[in-house]
């Protein structure tokens, strides 16, 4: 049986993050394959970001690269042989060698919008990569969370607007963006600064990180619980769900959700839609 590109990219999305494979695969058509789309392309370059094996110049390299091809297209052919004009590297994950598959996954109605975010995304992690991700000030962490996360969440607002016209609160939108970005944070702490990398402003404890992701979390509620019945809010139920129980978890000194937990919320998100 000949797999479409489509089930292809649901393969891969499933590979890279079983957690929101969930969410993305019970959208309707359309809007699945736009936020297919929008996710695969933000995860091709944050493996990027985040490759062991890259310097850093390496890194602003590549990701300047793929902001370019993505600034000059202009249609979905402009994307044939998109890893043979990068010149990605073999040693890349599979997500980011097929960004350009990735990239034309969605309608043409809204195929550009991502391909905008995604391209100023690359730029902003290019310049993060060649600073070594220096964070000082709280101000320095917004610049940071909004560039790698709460521009993803105005993503959002526009594909589901796109999608049934819903209107949402865009500062909400960031909010929901920043605060599960900052939830990542602390539960990769000790792993950034194993690599040399600190997220935390200068001073900073964990408790202040937690204070923060919180109140970027309370944004994020009210997003989600602005969002009318449907699929738009039952996508964004799940993450912020497991943001919430990782961050509760996080302030009483244990290390992650176990699988089970991840899949019982999940379950639970399922049911309540």
């Amino acid at each position: 049986m000949k797999i479409s590109k489509d089930q292809d990219a649901l393969e891969v999305l499933r590979e890279t993050s079983r957690t929101f494979y969930i969410p993305i695969s019970q959208l309707p058509s359309g809007l699945k394959e736009a936020v297919t789309s929008a996710y695969l392309c933000m995860r091709a370059i944050d493996e990027i970001e985040d490759h062991p094996d890259l310097d850093n110049l390496t890194k602003a390299k590549l990701l300047r690269k793929i902001s370019l091809v993505l600034q000059e297209a202009v249609e979905h052919s402009s994307f044939l042989n998109f890893s043979a004009k990068l010149g990605l590297s073999i040693h890349l994950p599979e997500v980011t060698k097929r960004v350009g598959e990735w990239a034309i996954l969605a309608s043409e109605t809204i195929a550009p919008r991502i391909w905008d975010v995604t391209a100023a995304m690359a730029d902003r992690m290019a310049d993060w990569a060649e600073n070594n991700w220096t964070i000082h000030t709280e101000s320095d962490l917004d610049r940071y969370t909004f560039s790698v996360a709460g521009a993803v969440g105005l993503l959002l607002s526009d594909l589901w607007g796109w999608y049934d016209h819903t209107n949402t609160n865009r500062t909400e939108a960031i909010g929901f963006g920043r605060g599960l970005q900052a939830v990542n944070i602390i539960r990769n702490h000790t792993e950034d600064l194993a690599r040399g990398v600190d997220f935390f402003p200068d001073g900073w404890t964990e408790k202040d990180m937690q204070a923060y992701a919180q109140r970027n979390l309370l944004l994020a509620d009210s997003y989600t619980n602005s969002l009318p019945s449907g699929p738009a809010r039952n996508f964004c139920q799940i993450p912020l769900t497991l943001a919430h129980a990782t961050l509760d978890i996080l302030s009483m000194g244990q290390e992650k959700l176990s699988r089970s937990e991840v899949m019982e919320l999940i379950s639970r998100c399922n049911n309540s839609a």
